[in-house]
């Protein structure tokens, strides 16, 4: 035990994870009692043969408890001793000292004991005069001098090194732990000689001895106190790593088979340790939510504060009354390069998403044209712009519907139909655009009218059936695309498609979605009208759109004109029953579920 450091002790509570050091590793002290008297005995001797004695310290902690010794030596041996004077150089170690004599309170009971006694403060010291420097000590008569730094790698302990070092009647005691490369570790190997920091070799002929009075443990202790413990968790530290992996060993073998799990880490300088605990958390559920008790199996959802290690479980509405926190409203815009028309966006948008609200706004600048997707994201298209913009309040949803919406925007300009559209190779009837401006795009033999919807291509491989089972496989191969587990009933009458802990299941007849997610029917529902408008022949009542007309085998002889005006008159169209008629280009075809292209879904199907 120290004379005044109070030891370590145990907590009293179960403790997970026990940080240790292991200076010493298996190494272990001599005697308390038996190193002081071999201490004091060496020190009187270098100053009887009127030799000067260098103690080599650190400027707190062990050095006062060397200076413990010394005053109460000294104290004791006053007639022999009284003419010797003790010099501690340090400027840190003269303010440290005063801060021992303030809380002398809170050093140990052996400290407290002495101060009741003797009505004197123990860091009082009678025989030791604190210094700041090396000029104010003088240099004649034998003497005692603390000084640092403990190493001798520099300061003014190498200096009274370097000095003292030549005469055999001085003497030099490390009383510390020495890292290996230092003067204070090589210093014992019986040198002859140092180096001097000013260039030059130095005789070493004085004294040299080592009594270890460190602060660190030694291996008993540190093993009796890990095993005092008993954390499952042991953390070695601050040693080097040979006495680390050492005393690592002898740990893990002790305890082995015992009813003591003891997991040891002995992590090398910079290496992180991963401790991984599990354990329950309590939450508080307040305000809105606490109307209602839930049962057993129930969920309850709102936001989970934790502040000081406790959890509070709230609505958003209660969130500042019970929490402070103020929720905040994050706006989002961002604009996306787009020269094409409006008409182009709305289709691709629409392919994806289903159907969108639209609002218009004319200004003196133009017409602007809003989408709304999914109630949360507005695409806006001026006619004056570059540019796209979308804007959205942040959230986890409209965050994943905005950059879907920017993944579309992105890729319109560059896909195949967009291209053959924009080079005049439409479906070739006159369109009705949103903005009261009708767009006739010639294609073949001249242009017919009819809504774009009828232009609805069937991709290969996906012809169409009334069959309710081959329906419900074929929608099921577009959904397993957006959803990983989609399930077909097995007479083919329904399919189900499952996210997380949502669920929506189709009816194959009638193409209904059954869910309590708004926010899963949303995603579904897109995906079901498309492949619906491909997959049901013209009878189904779900199906607004007209059976395409197929292919005739081309002719050898020259094409006639072809005339299929919507004013034309009955031997008009008469006429030209004999006349091919042209099948849909690719430019008509509306992706079924993404941006999916012809090609693609025939080998999906």
């Amino acid at each position: 035990e120290d004379r005044h450091l109070i030891p370590a002790e145990n907590p009293g509570v179960t403790v997970d994870v026990l940080i240790t050091e292991s200076t010493y590793g298996l190494h272990n002290h001599e005697p308390r009692a038996d190193r002081e008297r071999s201490f004091t005995k060496q020190v009187r001797d270098v100053v009887r043969r009127r030799g000067n004695c260098l103690l080599p310290v650190t400027a707190l902690g062990r050095t006062q408890e060397l200076l413990l010794i010394l005053e109460e030596y000294w104290s004791r041996n006053v007639n022999d001793l009284d003419n010797v004077p003790i010099y501690f150089i340090s400027a840190l170690g003269k303010t440290g000292t005063r801060l021992y004599q303030k809380y002398v309170m809170d050093m140990s009971q052996r400290i407290q004991r002495q101060l009741s006694r003797t009505g004197r403060n123990p860091f009082d010291f009678r025989y030791i005069k604190t210094r700041t420097g090396l000029s104010e000590i003088p240099d004649m008569g034998p003497c005692v001098v603390l000084a640092t730094p403990g190493m001798l790698q520099s300061g003014v302990s190498r200096q009274l090194l370097e000095r003292w070092a030549p005469r055999p009647e001085n003497g030099l005691i490390i009383t510390g732990y020495s890292v290996e490369g230092t003067i204070a570790r090589e210093i014992n190997n019986s040198m002859e000689e140092i180096q001097a920091l000013k260039g030059g070799k130095i005789p070493l002929r004085m004294m040299v001895s080592n009594i270890s009075f460190s602060a660190h443990v030694d291996g008993a202790q540190n093993c009796a106190f890990i095993d005092e413990i008993r954390a499952p968790v042991v953390i070695l530290v601050h040693g080097e790593e040979n006495t680390m992996m050492r005393l690592r060993a002898n740990l893990v073998d002790k305890y082995k088979g015992s009813n003591y799990e003891l997991a040891v880490h002995a992590p090398r300088r910079g290496e992180a340790v991963e401790l991984h605990f599990r354990g329950e958390k309590t939450a508080r559920v307040l305000g809105g939510l606490a109307s209602k008790v839930p049962a057993d199996g129930d969920y309850v959802s709102g936001i989970l504060v934790e502040k000081d290690f406790s959890y509070r479980l709230v609505n958003m509405d209660d969130l500042l009354e019970f929490t402070g926190i103020a929720p905040v409203v994050v706006e989002q815009q961002q604009l996306v390069p787009y020269t094409s028309s409006f008409d182009l966006l709305q289709l691709h948008l629409e392919q994806m998403f289903g159907e969108l609200p639209l609002t218009t706004e004319t200004s003196n600048s133009g017409v602007a044209n809003t989408l709304r997707v999914y109630d949360s994201v507005d695409v806006t298209h001026a006619s004056w712009k570059t540019h796209v913009e979308i804007e959205w309040e942040s959230n986890i949803m409209s965050d994943m519907a905005a950059d879907s919406v920017v993944a579309v925007v992105l890729n319109i300009e560059s896909c195949p139909a967009s291209v053959k559209l924009t080079q005049g190779r439409g479906c070739g009837h006159s369109h009705h655009s949103t903005s009261g401006i009708d767009e006739t795009v010639p294609a073949g033999d001249g242009p017919h009218s009819h809504s774009h919807a009828e232009c609805t291509a069937v991709a290969p491989g996906l012809a169409r059936t009334n069959d309710n089972h081959e329906i419900a496989t074929k929608l099921a191969l577009f959904l397993q695309q957006q959803f990983s587990q989609v399930e077909v009933a097995d007479d083919g009458s329904s399919i189900t498609v499952h996210l997380n802990d949502l669920s929506a299941v189709i009816d194959a007849d009638s193409l209904d979605i059954q869910t309590e997610s708004p926010m899963l029917r949303a995603r579904v529902a897109p995906i079901v009208t498309q492949v619906s408008r491909a997959l049901r022949p013209l009878s189904h009542r779900s199906v607004a759109l007209p059976e395409p007309e197929p292919a005739t085998p081309l002719a050898s002889e020259p094409e006639p004109e072809h005339k299929g005006d919507a004013g034309a008159d009955a031997d008009d169209t008469d006429s030209s029953d004999d006349d091919q008629t042209e099948p849909p280009t690719s430019a008509n075809t509306a992706a079924l579920a993404g941006h999916q292209s012809a090609d693609e879904m025939s080998a999906g199907d």
